[in-house]
């Protein structure tokens, strides 16, 4: 699973990669996020009832109620596998879709348990296939009490030959260039749900760990349903 992701785009790059969807930019002034892990904010390209904006989001949608029972906080699910799931399928529709940029994401080895960061071979802008709740209430944190967050999570799928090397499980879905992203963000769910499927093996290259961040130790616990 992917809990550990980079953003290093500045803010006007962004704006300008993200231009064609006139979103309105909430960012405030957002600088380059070497290391984004669970629970923390990071921007995304979001739809809503007052159109899109560019908005920071915590990482980390509600869990379902099974997997709540007997506990005293809910740290969010990072990534979404099974989208045939009724906890899930309300927040499949347009209205609840975003994107999520990023330019470099870590899988952990199935071996070593040692990151090893992937990003797109020849250099074109990507992003997650993500979706995201609005002003959702809850406990992340004993200490901290309730919160009231904007949340967000993308979508995984099997992983293509590069992915499946490191983590033979699971792989972000990734949305690579504009026409792949105007379907998510304004298609059926038909036409964007098939959207959930691996790169083509050699779109993605694999930087050696010793070359990629390395990781900060935060409180964290990564989330897959």
């Amino acid at each position: 699973m992917c809990n550990l992701y980079s953003m290093t785009r500045t803010q006007d790059e962004m704006r300008r990669l993200f231009e064609e969807f006139e979103a309105a930019d909430h960012l405030g002034n957002q600088g380059p996020l070497e290391e984004i892990y669970p629970d923390q904010p990071a921007p995304i390209l979001r739809n809503g009832e007052a159109g899109r904006a560019l908005a920071p989001a915590r990482w980390g949608m509600p869990s379902p109620k099974m997997a709540l029972e007997g506990k005293k906080t809910d740290r969010g699910v990072t990534n979404v596998r099974n989208t045939a799931s009724p906890h899930w399928r309300r927040w499949l529709g347009v209205g609840s879709r975003c994107l999520v940029p990023f330019t470099r994401f870590a899988e952990p080895h199935h071996q070593t348990k040692k990151n090893h960061w992937f990003e797109v071979a020849d250099g074109r802008p990507a992003a997650f296939a993500g979706i995201w709740v609005p002003q959702w209430t809850s406990v992340r944190k004993l200490k901290d009490g309730e919160t009231t967050d904007d949340l967000y999570a993308f979508l995984t799928t099997s992983p293509n030959a590069e992915v499946g090397a490191v983590h033979p499980k699971a792989m972000p879905v990734i949305l690579i260039g504009a026409d792949a992203w105007r379907t998510w963000l304004a298609a059926g769910w038909d036409e964007a749900g098939a959207l959930q499927r691996p790169l083509p093996d050699g779109t993605l290259a694999t930087i050696a760990p010793e070359e990629a961040p390395s990781p900060q130790q935060v409180e964290r616990q990564p989330r897959l349903l």
